[in-house]
């Protein structure tokens, strides 16, 4: 889920972060490389859809209130906040983000995966970003 009033660069730099830490965190995510009808070598892509939804600012705080709970402990929540998004490397990402609380954190953007019945809970509400 994706605050669907960023700026168009910010939402796709929201959306690469997230997808590639998903990617880096699931096992087996990525299919192995493929060869089209010409012999031609495609990089294997994703296994599995990705759809991105749209949200609020105020819809991904509560989000993430709600992942934290201990009925969604399972599940893998990765978050881009306001933080991350005010700094240009990691090292300044991580002094920054010690300084703030939950409730000086905004949420640019949520992915989840996990039990797909406990994700459709948490989201079937949400509609796609187009």
């Amino acid at each position: 889920m994706i605050d669907s009033e960023l700026p168009l660069g910010l939402l796709a730099n929201t959306a690469a972060v997230l997808a590639l830490t998903i990617g880096k965190r699931v096992e087996g995510i990525i299919g192995s490389d493929v060869v089209d009808g010409s012999g031609q070598i495609h990089t294997g892509i994703t296994t599995i859809p990705l759809p991105i939804l749209k949200s609020t600012q105020e819809g991904l705080q509560v989000l993430k209130q709600k992942v934290s709970t201990e009925a969604f402990q399972d599940l893998l929540v990765v978050d881009f906040t306001n933080a991350a998004q005010t700094t240009k490397t990691y090292e300044e990402y991580t002094q920054k983000i010690a300084t703030f609380t939950s409730g000086d954190l905004y949420y640019l953007g949520i992915a989840l995966y996990g039990d797909r019945k406990k994700i459709n809970k948490l989201t079937g509400n949400l509609s796609l970003l187009r």
